[in-house]
């Protein structure tokens, strides 16, 4: 551990700290300095992020974690929210050693627009740093790609005149060196430039890994589709969203930064950034496209992830006369768009064979159209119209205008000869025919099956001819089937020796394996036993009580065997290598360090996870 190191400033690059460091430390050679803080003089060192976090952090002490160096130090910040979760957890690793693929998963080296040559400083910011710690340093605010303001005194930045001309070498801001004029050019982009930078400043301050590129991608989709900009087929209208970008912002402004929209190039950025699509896009061009929906950073935060037009389901059947009236049993929805209006319909089918549809934006419990009146609705009418009730009692009885009773209550007719003939009869006998033919095709399939399969017909026909349908369809199937007896001590005898057999495999297995009850059920294929039904199973239940690990008994596991391969190769064991190896976080290593370290000097194998015969 050092014996002093400067602590970083509010919102300091780590670089800027470190280079501090190496001024009052009193070193001539850079590498003296990298030897100390990283314990290798082949460091290279990095102005926005960095690497060897590990080794760097049990030199600063105890006060500094990896995360929050991470998190307050470097402007990681300003591309993790963006990122998928895999790529940040990967982005966690690489900082632990030498970084070779940080920049690359970061999407600077392909992905970068506006890169920026040296370091730059706000004249404001300097003045202020010196008056109240006694000297300038670097902040991350400023060195971000696309920011050319200063989001906290909303002028523009200047370039630092001094240059590093060896690669392993620190810059330390020095007051003699910067130009604190209060001249600048004029700018016609500068409301917008400072908006952008004021948004990029709160993607720092946000806590580490609260978004992520899968939670950004839904949150824009939805409000997207609260601006009508997504389809009835779930895609965006890219035609309009291109327009609606490119007149939210000044002329020149997107070429000024490099950020140019192409509305046939099937590649252009802003279609890569709301399709679902793994190509990286810059942090700045995230911030072009929330400026055009209006959202700050905070508001990004709370917005709700897309639902879809109508929500997920499941949704209301709202037959009143139905047992399930206003329960929430119809799972899909069928979206489509009105031809004269273009605003998105949604149509409900229930079981019960009500179809109901309304508008995206009505109450859920309101009906815009009933599309079909449905068979158990139908037979309530009949049963009602049999007693001594009015039309319009049916009506609110059923929820549904008179108009509507009376058309199904008075079959419709036309003349022929003169004469009055229903009009469903041709109809049903075809439907009948249509509908015998249908159980021939099919003999093997269920009453449930037909009735999914041929809606249509079977609706009809129990509306008009319940009892011939009954008896044409096949017989009902049986829906229980004979009840074998369990015996469970055998079962629980077989279980406890299957489980023993695979525990010593797995715990002599070369890369440690956390032993769990989910684990061993599914290797054995016995899962769902063992989470139902475990009280029945006593033997087996005591056996994985002694030999299944929480995940703090397993990183001891895991650590302790770590251990173990680090003696047999090195006289000197560094905790600091063991939870690099092990890769586990910090917090949770802090908890188990204690254990570790009475584990090196007694050594022996840890036999607390094994049970007892």
């Amino acid at each position: 551990m050092l014996p002093f190191f400067p602590n970083p400033y509010p919102n300091e690059l780590l670089y800027s700290a470190i280079a501090r460091y190496h001024f009052y430390s009193g070193n001539i050679d850079c590498k003296d300095t990298l030897e100390e803080l990283f314990g290798s003089r082949s460091v290279i060192p990095s102005v926005e992020i960095g690497s060897y976090f590990s080794v760097l952090a049990e030199q600063l002490g105890s006060q500094y974690s990896i995360e929050s160096l991470l998190a307050h130090h470097t402007i990681y910040p300003y591309y993790a929210s963006f990122l998928s979760e895999a790529r940040q957890q990967e982005i966690l690793q690489d900082v632990l050693e030498d970084g070779q693929a940080l920049y690359t998963r970061l999407g600077i080296v392909a992905g970068s627009i506006c890169r920026k040559d040296g370091l730059y400083y706000c004249a404001e910011c300097a003045k202020d740093d010196n008056a109240q710690y006694g000297e300038p340093y670097i902040h991350r605010e400023h060195q971000l790609q696309g920011i050319n303001y200063c989001p906290n005194h909303e002028i523009p930045l200047r370039q630092y005149p001094i240059k590093s001309d060896s690669r392993i070498a620190y810059v330390r801001f020095e007051m003699r060196h910067m130009n604190l004029t209060a001249i600048y050019e004029v700018d016609n982009y500068k409301e917008i430039a400072v908006e952008i930078a004021k948004q990029a400043y709160e993607l720092l301050q946000l806590p580490i890994h609260e978004l992520s590129r899968e939670v950004v991608s839904t949150k824009y989709r939805s409000l997207l589709r609260a601006r009508n900009l997504i389809t009835a087929s779930n895609h965006v209208r890219q035609k309009e969203l291109y327009k609606g970008v490119a007149s939210s912002f000044p002329s020149g402004f997107l070429q000024e930064y490099e950020s140019e929209l192409s509305e046939f190039d099937e590649y252009n950025w802003l279609k890569v950034l709301t399709r679902n699509s793994k190509r990286h896009v810059h942090p700045l061009r995230h911030l072009f496209l929330m400026h055009f929906l209006q959202q700050d950073i905070g508001s990004l935060v709370i917005t709700s992830t897309d639902q879809g037009a109508f929500g997920t389901g499941p949704f209301p059947c709202l037959n009143k006369a139905a047992e399930h009236y206003k329960q929430f049993i119809i799972q899909d929805v069928d979206v489509t768009r009105d031809f004269k209006t273009k605003n998105l319909i949604g149509t409900f089918t229930c079981s019960c064979g009500f179809i109901y549809a309304r508008k995206q934006s009505t109450d859920i419990f309101k009906i815009g159209r009933v599309k079909e009146f449905g068979h158990v609705r139908y037979q309530k009418l009949i049963d009602l119209s049999r007693g001594n009730i009015s039309i319009r009692a049916i009506a609110r009885e059923l929820g549904a205008d008179s108009k509507t009773v009376k058309k199904y209550l008075e079959p419709p007719i036309f003349k022929q000869d003169q004469q009055k003939v229903p009009m469903t009869v041709s109809k049903l006998d075809s439907y009948k025919a249509e509908f015998i033919a249908i159980v021939q095709k099919h003999p093997q399939s269920s009453r449930t099956q037909l009735r999914k399969i041929y809606q249509k017909e079977y609706m009809y026909l129990y509306s008009h001819d319940k009892e011939w349908l009954f008896n044409t369809l096949p017989a009902p199937q049986k829906l229980y089937n004979e009840v074998k007896t369990v015996d469970w001590n055998k079962r629980d005898i077989q279980y406890s020796n299957a489980i023993k057999t695979l525990y010593e495999q797995l715990w002599a297995s070369e890369k440690p394996i956390r032993i769990t009850t989910s684990l061993l059920g599914k290797r054995l294929g016995i899962l769902a036993n063992l989470e139902r039904y475990l009280e029945q199973l006593p033997i087996t239940k005591r056996l994985l009580e002694q030999i299944t690990e929480s995940v703090e008994q397993f990183q001891i596991r895991r650590c302790c065997k770590i251990i173990d391969n680090l003696k047999c190769e090195l006289s000197d064991v560094k905790l600091w290598r063991v939870q690099r190896l092990a890769g586990i976080k910090s917090k949770d290593f802090k908890t188990i360090q204690p254990i570790l370290e009475v584990y090196i000097q007694e050594g022996g194998i840890d036999e607390q996870q094994r049970y007892k015969a």
